[in-house]
């Protein structure tokens, strides 16, 4: 994980971060059966601080997770507008096709976009902004369109893609917002954000919502890309690379901000309902510092659900934002719900089965972080988890996917990549998206 620091609309890196990695890791969904890759139990430190413990009330409670459904569509980051994705259908997974979509990223500039799926077409974009659309089914390639770039902003990296009726919405690191159509990527309209996006944009009829890395959020109509409202949050001198996007649900939006407040806004009018703050009681380094929700919150049967990775990890009530449970849980990736359980990958390299009730732990497993155990060197990222077809499906930096059991979080399987794996799977019509850092698509069908 690295730190960036907001200059204008440039991002730059200014400290390496190697002391913690976001997390990940195997009846074989893809790939041989093998044994766990690092038998034994790893108890960490960061344990004695953290509410990271299996609670022995739930000993005896079995997980039950709701049948799988398929999802004709995956519009935009973190799946549908409230990023409520629950249990996905996948047949007998394969290899379908692979595909390089263009240029990758690197350590200097991450690509950090993951693709979304509509109507049978993928559309990516690459660290270069040329967005592409291929067919689901084939790969074929259907068209692409190189975004105009700043000659000033050619570094600029960020943003991502979002899918609303007909039309692509694409935030960009040199600080736009951009219309294009899905059929062909006719340019309809641009617009200025006040800095470089963090994530990808947030859309749902009414309005198309992207926020910026110096915690501002810009609402625009999505026909017009006329201003409908913005709002700001506490200003940040450094956050985590990447972002989150926001949840919408109905006509309220659950945004997050690097400084750790999340804020329920009202669409229609940009009107604030209340807010919360996933700012760390104890704060004993630099990297506990960091507040930031880079995780997408999640909105659930009237739950907006959120973590940081300062080590908070709430529980709202969407009509009043009181908090219905808090627990010392800390992430940067966005938490996946299916039925009554929350799984979270959570801070040095543990992924966790949550009631979504009352936030207690039912199974904790330890992910490897360090390509080096012996010498703890070398830091293992992990993305995910995603759940479809009984698997929870994360990946990593090492170009590993892994599929772990929902149910006792033992390791089932894993699969190799072409590359470096930065953003999470993707899952649309009972297929399985792999985005690599070297610009390379995989499809599993």
């Amino acid at each position: 994980m690295s730190l960036i620091k907001k200059t204008g609309t440039a991002t730059k890196f200014v400290v390496a971060l190697t002391a913690m990695t976001a997390l990940s890791a195997c009846e074989s969904w893809i790939g041989d059966d093998e044994a766990p890759p690092l038998p034994g139990e790893r108890l960490s430190v960061l344990l004695i601080d953290s509410d990271l413990e299996p609670d022995p009330r739930l000993a005896d409670l079995k997980v039950k997770l709701p049948k799988p459904y398929k999802n004709r569509d995956w519009p935009q980051l973190g799946g549908y507008s409230d990023h409520a994705m629950h249990h996905l259908d996948v047949g007998g997974i394969e290899e379908a096709w692979s595909r390089d979509f263009g240029d990758g990223g690197d350590d200097e500039a991450r690509l950090l976009s993951t693709p979304v799926i509509v109507d049978g077409v993928v559309y990516v974009v690459d660290i270069d902004y040329m967005v592409s659309a291929f067919d689901a089914e084939t790969g074929d390639r259907l068209w692409e369109v190189d975004v105009e770039i700043p000659e000033e902003d050619e570094e600029a990296f960020g943003g991502g893609l979002a899918y609303s009726r007909g039309r692509l919405f694409l935030t960009t690191g040199f600080a736009s917002l951009i219309s294009l159509g899905a059929k062909d990527g006719t340019e309809y309209w641009r617009v200025d954000l006040s800095g470089p996006a963090r994530s990808a944009p947030a859309v749902n009829e009414d309005a198309v919502i992207a926020i910026s890395i110096d915690n501002q959020t810009l609402a625009v109509d999505p026909a017009t890309g006329e201003k409908k409202w913005s709002h700001a949050g506490f200003s940040e001198v450094a956050g985590m690379i990447g972002g989150a996007s926001a949840a919408i649900y109905k006509d309220v939006a659950l945004v997050p901000y690097t400084s750790g407040e999340v804020f329920a806004i009202r669409v229609s009018n940009g009107r604030s309902l209340w807010s919360d703050s996933l700012t760390s009681l104890r704060r004993s380094d630099a990297l506990s510092s960091l507040a930031d929700v880079r995780g997408a919150p999640v909105i659930d049967r009237g739950v907006g659900y959120a973590v940081s990775q300062s080590g908070r990890m709430v529980a709202l009530d969407m009509r009043s934002g009181g908090r219905i449970w808090d627990r010392r849980v800390g992430g940067i990736n966005t938490p996946w719900i299916a039925g009554d359980y929350l799984f979270v990958l959570a801070n040095d390299g543990h992924l966790v089965a949550m009631t979504r009730r009352g936030g207690r732990v039912l199974w904790l497993q330890s992910l490897p972080i360090w390509e080096d155990e012996e010498d703890l060197e070398d830091p293992i990222n992990w993305v995910g988890p995603v759940l479809a077809g009984d698997r929870l499906i994360l990946a990593n930096n090492l170009g590993e996917v892994y599929t772990i059991s929902p149910y006792s979080g033992e390791f089932l399987g894993k699969i190799e990549v072409s590359g470096p794996v930065r953003v999470p799977p993707v899952v649309a019509d009972g297929a399985v998206y792999i985005q690599t850092e070297d610009g390379v698509l995989h499809a599993y069908r």
